[in-house]
């Protein structure tokens, strides 16, 4: 898909987008930066083609009528008395699948996620995070030719969040193209092939790191605290922190630098920005849970440059 010159306002209003230049390639996965309002929706409206632009054009297959493409909304609100399997074998059914087939990939995607409830859990009933699987199952039902995510990431428990990973992962690998957004840099970059940041209404292209530059991330493995953990000191220097004595688990996935999180029985498994891990561990101390193992790697030493031939130097 190719976006050229695409810009976009609302009758007289403010332009929302200006001059945006994309290029998505199949197998490729983008990722788009920036604050709420810079516009980060509307552009993805436009590459699912539920917008029309304003101004400029999109090119490609992605574009034509043949091509599949799978979207989830920033806000997935479904108040419908259907089950989750019944409104996603519905969702088959007109995206081309048979009946059985669409209830069939309807019931592994929905196992995968883990949907709490399961396949017959009524639409209604359904959490934030809940629901965000089932947007994902519907965006995921027939493999996608364009993948197009806003904010995907939100509101999902730790589990999803590794398997939402694997999906892009996968998509990707099958040709696919994915771009989706989100406000932390540090999951974009572990996530995408490339970065780009939106501001003003415009996009532009975010510098990789160049070789060796790029510190690996540290590996947290924690373990939540036993049911009877006695409450921390009253005359802790750190006790009067609004979480110190909280025994509920963290919102791992908001803090700053997380970039995965696997579940492992007990254990938590956690992927972090080296920049960030004292911060997380801090947090985990607090909330009295258990630090199993830190890994830090370190990062690839940068080669020396090769000293000049003596003959250069010498003075003669």
């Amino acid at each position: 898909m190719h976006c050229e010159a695409v810009g976009k306002r609302y009758g007289r209003g403010p332009w929302i987008l200006r001059e945006v230049d994309l290029r998505l390639a199949p197998g490729e996965v983008l990722a788009v930066l920036g604050a709420n309002g810079s516009g980060k929706s509307t552009l993805l409206r436009i590459l699912a083609g539920l917008t029309r632009p304003t101004t400029g054009r999109l090119t490609g297959p992605a574009t034509t009528r043949r091509a599949a493409v799978g979207y989830v909304p920033d806000r997935f609100t479904a108040h419908e008395r259907l089950t989750a399997a019944a409104y996603l074998t519905h969702l088959g059914r007109i995206r081309g699948l048979s009946t059985a087939a669409a209830r069939r990939r309807a019931g592994q995607l929905l196992d995968r996620l883990a949907l709490v409830g399961g396949p017959d859990a009524a639409l209604r009933t359904l959490s934030k995070g809940n629901a965000q699987k089932v947007a994902l199952a519907q965006a995921l039902l027939v493999p996608p030719d364009l993948l197009v995510l806003d904010e995907p990431w939100s509101g999902l428990d730790a589990s999803a969040h590794t398997v939402l990973a694997e999906l892009i992962a996968e998509t990707a690998a099958e040709g696919g193209s994915v771009v989706f957004t989100d406000h932390r840099e540090a999951l974009a970059e572990a996530h995408a092939t490339a970065v780009r940041a939106i501001a003003d209404g415009r996009v532009t292209a975010r510098a990789a790191p160049g070789p060796g530059a790029a510190v690996p991330p540290a590996e947290l493995v924690l373990a939540g605290p036993a049911p009877d953990a006695p409450a921390p000191d009253a005359t802790a220097p750190d006790a009067a922190a609004p979480d110190a004595a909280a025994p509920d688990a963290p919102d791992w996935r908001e803090l700053p630098g997380v970039l995965a999180l696997t579940r492992r029985g007990p254990e938590l498994h956690l992927r972090v920005d080296q920049a960030h891990a004292d911060a997380v561990l801090l947090t985990a101390l607090r909330h009295r849970w258990s630090v199993r193992a830190v890994t830090r790697p370190t990062a690839p030493p940068v080669p020396e440059p090769a000293a000049e031939p003596a003959a250069r130097t010498a003075r003669r």
